[in-house]
């Protein structure tokens, strides 16, 4: 257990009513912040301490801050759902504070305790309460991240560090979320190899994937389809989402996780609620010759994309440099959007939760 306390320093001026509103009227994805923080310290020798929600503001760092010379730096994503009675409730942050704590130790940096990180993410929630969207698709996106803090020059890992949570009111990822996107398959370029830091949520992974985004969008794509570094074979997962592959005998597929796979909630929670529901999930590899060719004859009808931002989106088309297919018509299949209907009804409260992920804050 942990023993960290968090105090509480309200914002002296917060947003107006009138401003927030006004905010939040088109929030898009992560441009909109609400008033507070959460914050926690880190030194060799004395551990955790100086635990507190505060307003939010920008962060003092040294220029020899080790997270800017040797990239010690990782962080998560979970979202607040406002609920039917007007409360709030979290998805599985349980879930989160692990990989957080595994990502940690994977970056040789001080893991954040993991009761600590759910209690950083409760009490956010409840001191910005107001900013949650009460409007379809919305939802307060929660970003927990640490810093290696330490002044040095020099390689090897950090004794100080900074844990912060920030929050974003948010609507739907995507332009249109009950449409498909259009993928690129990236061939030159791969986010991760055997032995790296393909499983951790670190921001180099990501940082290492956006030329291959910027590819994809001047090919008028929305995400890119990373292969495995080793063959280039084997569909991996896309730049920030794992991907599924449905089948007209009902069955899943989906790659399996590695070292090179980032270990998605919202991939775990769409294998348990498929196989509940009498679904066929394997976790096997899969080759992007496969898929071509499982879409020609037809035996591959639906392919999605998921993640905490995206929940589930359909791909409705792949193209690369020698690539350009269509899955099933383009549209949204059945399999995806009963998955995430039955995924969101969970997250809002609205459906039987077997499993104990919804967890009420307010």
């Amino acid at each position: 257990m942990s023993d960290l306390t968090f105090e509480t320093e309200s914002h002296a001026s917060p947003r107006s009513v009138e401003e927030r509103t006004a905010l939040m009227a088109n929030p898009g994805f992560g441009k909109v912040f609400t008033d507070h923080m959460v914050i926690a310290r880190y030194s060799a020798g004395r551990g955790w301490h100086d635990a507190k929600v505060t307003a939010r503001a920008p962060l003092p760092l040294d220029p020899a801050a080790a997270v800017l010379h040797y990239a010690q730096e990782i962080f998560e994503g979970l979202k607040a759902y406002r609920t039917a009675d007007g409360g709030a409730a979290l998805f599985r942050p349980e879930a989160n504070a692990r990989r957080f704590r595994l990502s940690a130790e994977r970056m040789a940096m001080a893991p954040f305790p993991e009761e600590a990180f759910i209690e950083a993410q409760r009490r956010l929630v409840e001191i910005d309460r107001a900013w949650i969207p009460d409007t379809p698709g919305g939802s307060l996106y929660l970003r927990p991240f640490m810093i290696a803090t330490e002044v040095f020059l020099g390689v090897k890992p950090a004794s100080e560090y900074l844990f912060v949570t920030i929050a974003s009111a948010v609507g739907s990822y995507f332009k249109d979320p009950t449409g498909t996107v259009t993928v690129w398959l990236s061939e030159h370029f791969t986010r991760a190899a055997p032995g790296g830091t393909g499983a951790a949520k670190c921001g180099g992974n990501y940082a290492a994937s956006l030329a291959a985004q910027a590819e994809a969008a001047r090919h008028q794509c929305e995400q890119v389809v990373f292969l495995d570094a080793a063959e280039r074979r084997y569909i991996e997962e896309l730049g920030g989402m794992n991907v599924f592959f449905v089948f007209g005998d009902g069955t899943l597929v989906t790659p399996p996780l590695s070292d090179s796979i980032l270990p998605g909630i919202t991939r775990d929670s769409i294998i348990t609620l498929a196989r509940e529901d009498g679904l066929t999930v394997r976790e096997v590899p899969y080759t992007i010759d496969a898929w071509r060719e499982d879409v020609r004859t037809g035996r591959l009808t639906e392919a999605f994309a998921c993640g905490t931002a995206a929940v589930i989106t359909p791909i409705g088309r792949v193209r690369g440099r020698e690539d350009d297919f269509t899955i099933g018509n383009a549209v949204a299949g059945p399999v995806a959007q009963r998955l995430r209907t039955r995924l969101v009804d969970i997250q809002r409260g609205l459906a039987e939760d077997r499993h104990g992920w919804f967890q009420r804050v307010f």
